[in-house]
């Protein structure tokens, strides 16, 4: 069950626009990732890579 102060850090955090993360620093995260065997955080980055290009 969500706490009261967990919605507010989410619906703040939502409100911020994205910093610019450069592609090296996703694609080492990717590897990282990868290479730990974290399905989630793969999947993740997936994702956050392929919204990059279509706003690209």
């Amino acid at each position: 069950m969500p706490r009261p102060t967990e919605q507010k850090a989410l619906a703040t955090t939502a409100r911020r626009p994205a910093s610019d993360v450069p592609a090296a620093v996703l694609l080492a995260c990717l590897t990282a990732a990868y290479a730990a065997g974290d399905r989630h955080g793969v999947r993740l980055l997936v994702h956050v890579i392929a919204r990059r290009e279509e706003d690209g």
